[in-house]
């Protein structure tokens, strides 16, 4: 599962009209939205619990694996301005056809879906680290025995 794009395969980019890129594009944004809020939940949750972390080794990782969280969400938020402003350039086009060079447009979206691309696989490897991460911290001596305590 190496390919997480939202179309088919093949010309799709060259062929579709307008309209079809412009639903596959909003899309687009629908997932980002998700990943953005998911991204926060995964901060929030981080830093709701760092301070039960006494082990050392523990909580570098974890503020590791916070600050990839952190830079994920600031790649999440250009991608939503950049997908906010293709939609924008999409409508235009819808209104009138020859505003942009359609060639140049196409290979934009197509750079536009490849960070897409990217960027859920980045997602993706993000929250596998936190599960791990989790567990392990989870799984330690010292936390299990400070949340017991309180």
């Amino acid at each position: 599962m190496s390919d997480f794009r939202n179309r088919p395969n093949g010309t799709y980019i060259l062929d579709a009209n307008w309209e079809e890129l412009y639903i596959l594009t909003k899309h687009w944004k629908s997932d980002l939205l998700f990943y953005r809020d998911d991204l926060n939940f995964l901060d929030n949750l981080i830093d709701k619990y760092l301070i039960w972390i006494s082990n050392k080794k523990d909580s570098e990782a974890v503020r590791k694996i916070d600050n990839g969280i952190l830079e994920t969400a600031k790649k999440c938020t250009d991608l939503l301005q950049r997908v906010d402003k293709h939609l924008t350039h999409l409508a235009n086009l819808m209104e009138d056809p020859f505003k942009y060079d359609s060639h140049q447009f196409r290979t934009e979206h197509q750079q536009l879906e490849d960070d897409i691309t990217n960027f859920v696989k980045a997602f993706r490897n993000n929250r596998k680290e936190v599960f791990e991460v989790t567990k392990m911290v989870i799984d330690s001596d010292e936390f299990v025995r400070q949340f017991v305590v309180e």
